[in-house]
């Protein structure tokens, strides 16, 4: 899942762990509200220029709803500001118990929940990918003596084992090392804040609070002063503290956990790819804040007087929940896309991703059957700020058949900073592999129970684009997922030559080297020529 907790982990990674003093200092500005839609010309900030584009352009023009589906951890369907843009499946009569479009699913009503069982009980946690591949291995290989002779397949198998197992063992010493330090602050910030605020007598601190803590008091009291100045003076709060917290204690106890394995929730073969009669229809999950964010950039009303505008004005949000919290299985993802596509999505939005896909030849079949449907795909690049290009990531659109899907759209994600702080340091990048870049922090959107908040994350890069892409496909219903996806990328507004930090690091690299196209995308600039495509063709 592409969300950031590791945002919220990054001030604490780089100050115990390098010397890059680049990214200690927190911003003393704040994100404008609404900037992902924002113009450049017109606020400052490099939004999409959403609100130019229907001003200048589409004010009174018509629209076709589009369907998009968000393949993700869940979604609050009666948040206040999504209640009217969810799917709802007309060809199922609700709660009846019968699968009455035949389409394998009972009561599919607003999507489905791939990761639930029949009893209504859900997956919450999962390991990584990596733990569970290592697991399988391990068992085989675990005591392997090299001098045995071993089939072709075999070796290949064997050398797998070796290299997961560098990988895992590399996972596990960040769980425990990192993990053990973060939890141990958190511990502490917990007991420092205990004691401030019964000596002090408030229920929040502040730093004029702390001033009041001198020399005088006792050592236990200065103690707790230094460690919530720590805190304050990186600009961190109690809130990302413990998303770092909760990060690493998931980790610890799920993620590298090879033993751990919640599959018997679902009950069903998850070594059968064949297999697509399992899972329910609660689709809200039981963490939908990654989902709900998600599509609220997409899809939040823009018609009302609160909360957040989305980006398309006219869609209907299918939400098949796939996304636990941790890595996705491959046979949810094919299952997931098969889904949309053959219930009418035009667009999927895919904000998560991993570095091991052991039956990506059956996401590539997926991937195949919505090219051939013309249902584009929006994919997050990642938050590991890793070039791509070399380093593995999946879903990806390069298939194992040495083609390439030209239904695929990379995103990597930018900040409403400018100059060389552009591109969002966390975001994964590549020439080669990442297509575009679109806002992906302090992206404000919609929540669980009806509330709002920052997230940030190619994980909210990605929607941007899937409701660009619906936006297009609403207005100009005749174009095909090839002109769409042309259009908002020749559309983008190049920056080849701008300097930005490269993700991670202090080096400046040209903006152009980071994707394909050089550019960020442009709603305004992607309707402009749309019409001039649309204009041209009526000529002809």
């Amino acid at each position: 899942m592409n969300i950031l907790p590791k945002l919220s982990l990054i001030w604490l990674l780089f100050l115990f762990n390098t010397s890059n003093a680049q990214y200690l200092e927190p911003s003393l500005e704040h994100a404008p509200s609404n900037w992902f839609n924002l113009d450049f010309s017109d606020d400052k900030v490099r939004g999409i220029s959403t609100e130019k584009a229907y001003r200048d352009i589409l004010k009174n023009k018509k629209s076709k709803p589009v369907i998009v589906a968000i393949i993700d951890s869940g979604v609050d369907i009666l948040h206040e500001d999504l209640t009217n843009k969810i799917w709802v499946n007309a060809k199922e009569i609700p709660n009846n118990g019968i699968d009455d479009d035949k389409n394998g699913y009972i009561d599919d009503i607003h999507g489905w929940d791939f990761l639930g069982g029949k009893n209504g009980e859900d997956i919450a946690k999962e390991s990584l990918e990596i733990t569970r591949e290592f697991a399988r291995l391990q068992k085989k290989y675990e005591y392997y003596n090299e001098t045995t002779a071993l089939s072709v397949e075999e070796k290949k198998e064997y050398d797998l084992y070796k290299k997961y197992k560098q990988e895992y063992e590399n996972k596990l010493k960040e769980a425990k090392e990192q993990g053990v330090f973060v939890i141990n602050l958190y511990h502490k910030f917990i007991d420092a804040k205990l004691q401030l605020t019964q000596y002090l007598g408030v229920k929040e601190i502040t730093k004029a609070d702390l001033s009041k803590i001198t020399n005088k008091d006792s050592e236990e009291l200065k103690k707790a002063k230094r460690v919530f100045e720590l805190i304050l003076d990186l600009g961190q709060d109690e809130t990302k503290l413990q998303e770092a917290y909760e990060y690493y204690d998931t980790q610890l106890n799920y993620g590298v956990n090879l033993t751990y394995n919640p599959r018997a929730i679902v009950g069903d073969d998850v070594n059968n790819i064949q297999d697509r009669n399992y899972g329910n229809n609660e689709v809200k999950g039981p963490d939908a804040r990654h989902g709900t964010h998600v599509a609220g950039i997409v899809a939040a009303n823009r018609n009302n007087d609160f909360g957040i505008a989305g980006v398309a004005d006219n869609v209907q949000i299918m939400v098949i929940r796939a996304l636990p919290d941790g890595d996705e299985r491959d046979k949810d993802v094919v299952n997931a896309i098969l889904y949309a596509v053959e219930n009418g999505a035009k667009v999927i939005n895919m904000s998560f991703g991993k570095t091991v896909s052991p039956q990506k030849s059956a996401v590539d079949e997926a991937v195949k059957f919505a090219q051939s449907k013309g249902v584009l795909l929006i994919h997050a690049a990642g938050n590991e700020n890793q070039d791509i290009d070399t380093k593995e990531n999946y879903p990806t659109k390069h298939l194992l058949d040495g083609t390439e899907a030209d239904n695929w759209i990379e995103v990597g994600a930018t900040s409403w900073m400018q100059s060389t702080n552009t591109v969002a340091e966390f975001s994964n990048y590549g020439q080669k592999t990442v297509d575009v870049f679109a806002p992906g922090v302090d992206i404000q959107s919609t929540v669980v129970g009806s509330k709002y908040e920052d997230l940030s994350g190619t994980s909210m890069a990605a929607p941007v684009v899937s409701g660009l892409a619906a936006l297009l496909i609403s207005y100009y219903p005749t174009f095909t997922y090839k002109q769409v996806k042309q259009i908002i990328l020749e559309s983008s507004i190049k920056l080849a030559q701008l300097k930005v930090a490269r993700p991670g690091s202090s080096e400046l690299i040209e903006f152009g080297k980071l994707s394909l196209s050089g550019g960020i995308v442009n709603a305004y600039e992607a309707v402009k020529l749309a019409e001039k495509l649309q204009k041209d063709s009526l000529k002809n």
